[in-house]
């Protein structure tokens, strides 16, 4: 089973990736960019305000590429949860909202889904971290560029789009409370699912 968690940045998504990891430790827990060299570049054009918008869509694209056969893929096979801090829907939310305030592309998002959809593995579970972009970049300390509030009210519209396409798949977790309560919830939804 392939459990992802999304969300805007600060809305405490690696806390609960964290936090889940003693109680599956059988589990592969994993994270997107990752630390091969794909995610190096992908976090060296994250840091460039200048970067190209449709060359770091390509970046990512790579990074998650080779972390779909390297890490992913094989995990999936061998029967292991796998859990992922960040994955596809990040790529759609984020370099969605990138490319239309940048290129001339009619529907960005769609753009990037098309892209991914030739190749990556569409998770079973998604828990989103859901948190108003205002108290987002406050608490991400808005240090780069895709923390800024009006980027990211358009990602978090492009998140809204992703789970009205499919309900079935997203869990709404409410980032707003307090972390023991967030991390609660993610357990019971995991073991529903998971243990269930």
């Amino acid at each position: 089973m392939l459990v992802t968690l999304e969300g805007l940045d600060g809305t405490g998504k690696t806390t609960v990736w964290e936090a889940l990891q003693p109680r599956y430790p059988d589990a592969v827990f994993t994270h997107e960019p990752t630390d091969s060299w794909y995610g190096d570049a992908v976090n060296r054009s994250i840091a460039a305000d200048d970067a190209d918008s449709l060359a770091e869509l390509f970046l990512y694209t790579a990074d998650h590429a080779d972390h779909l056969s390297r890490v992913v893929r094989p995990a999936l096979s061998a029967g292991k949860l796998v859990v992922s801090d960040r994955y596809s829907d990040s790529r759609f939310a984020y370099q969605g909202a990138t490319l239309a305030a940048e290129t001339d592309l009619e529907r960005p998002m769609e753009y990037v889904r098309g892209i991914h959809s030739a190749f990556s593995r569409t998770p079973d579970l998604t828990l989103y971290f859901d948190l108003d972009p205002e108290t987002a970049a406050e608490r991400a300390g808005a240090t780069n560029k895709f923390e800024q509030v009006e980027y990211l009210r358009a990602v978090r519209e492009n998140y809204e789009r992703l789970l009205s396409s499919e309900p079935g798949r997203f869990v709404r977790i409410d980032a707003s409370r307090s972390p023991e309560t967030v991390i609660e919830r993610c357990e019971r939804v995991l073991a529903d699912r998971v243990e269930g």
